[in-house]
């Protein structure tokens, strides 16, 4: 009996994701696809994308390419960002046809960034402020997603480190350079999942206790106020920054969620019908790294490409300052 009223709700559920999922594909999705526009949208100018190897960030990387951008991949693992450039080249140049434009070979640049490694953010940056004349957006996309325990090279919890903290300083180096090809843009990707999450500055490193979860949001967060206390220290200067979700998106950011044997064709079934596609889920970034629309918006939280509001917690001023301040002393920024 058991076993067929077990059989009985898995037939309902796979019943139901296929039922959803031919409405998935049968009617509107509320997705607004950026790429196919404009292929000199962006031709002339230089964008960084962190973690643009996989996922969220080698679809943006791909898109931005296909507009006539200039694309600097900074990965952690060289060799899987060589072998992803080299996918894109191949990709675009059968795109192109037999007469590619100049967003194929020659538009694409990999370099080794570690983000959990503030050493190695001040050499990539160093490195880029010796070889780039200009810097017109930068995309701060690379992330850690719910890992066991452990720490970065610095001693930092790994998801706040990486996130929040690598970003931070990444960011705040390369501003020179980005004030000095303004008009640019600054896109920070955030979640939704920031809800759940506080920021406590007794505990900033989870050293009293730690729940992976609540440290994914809590760095989530911090992405989010560090953009909204960016943006303030910005206003005059011609370069914006905004924050986005992506949604649910089929990436390998959840490659330390642990899902049981059984459970895994359903899950896999359920994510097809349900999440979006990296392409899908990069519409965001793409769309505020390229568009004329938002032009001059700086301060702004979006998903699939409209602003939306955000928790107070999320806009919190005082907390947004006392951030960022405690944010430089960790990176060492000020001693």
């Amino acid at each position: 009996m058991a076993v067929a009223t077990v059989a009985a709700a898995l037939l309902a559920a796979l019943g139901g994701a296929l039922w959803l999922a031919a409405r998935r594909f049968s009617g509107p999705r509320g997705r607004r696809l950026q790429g196919g526009g404009d292929r000199s949208l962006m031709h002339g100018k230089t964008v960084l994308i962190t973690g643009a190897n996989s996922g969220l960030g080698r679809a943006t990387a791909a898109e931005l390419l296909r507009l006539g951008a200039r694309v600097i991949m900074g990965c952690r693992d060289r060799a899987r960002a060589e072998e992803a450039a080299g996918q894109l080249r191949r990709e675009l140049g059968q795109a192109a046809g037999p007469e590619p434009d100049a967003t194929t070979e020659g538009q694409l640049v990999v370099k080794e960034l570690d983000l959990a490694s503030l050493r190695s953010v001040r050499a990539f940056c160093q490195e880029l402020l010796q070889e780039e004349p200009r810097l017109d957006v930068l995309i701060n996309n690379a992330g850690i997603f719910q890992c066991p325990y452990m720490k970065t090279e610095d001693g930092f919890e790994m998801q706040f480190g990486v996130n929040h903290l690598g970003h931070f300083l990444l960011t705040n180096l390369l501003l020179g350079l980005l004030k000095s090809s303004a008009p640019s843009r600054i896109v920070v990707v955030s979640s939704k999942l920031y809800k759940y999450g506080d920021i406590n500055f007794e505990d900033l490193n989870s050293e009293q206790s730690y729940n992976k979860s609540f440290c994914y949001s809590r760095s989530k967060l911090a992405n989010i106020l560090f953009t909204r206390e960016l943006a303030r220290r910005l206003e005059g200067t011609n370069v914006t920054v905004n924050v986005l979700h992506p949604g649910i998106v089929r990436t390998n950011l959840g490659r330390h969620i642990h899902i049981p044997l059984l459970a895994r064709p359903l899950f896999n079934l359920v994510s097809w019908a349900f999440f979006k596609t990296p392409l899908e889920g990069a519409q965001t970034s793409i769309y505020l790294a390229s568009s004329p629309e938002v032009e001059g918006v700086s301060g702004r939280y979006f998903g699939d490409c409209k602003e939306e509001e955000l928790l107070p917690k999320a806009m919190d001023e005082s907390v947004a300052r006392k951030l960022w301040d405690i944010s430089e002393v960790m990176v060492g920024i000020l001693k």
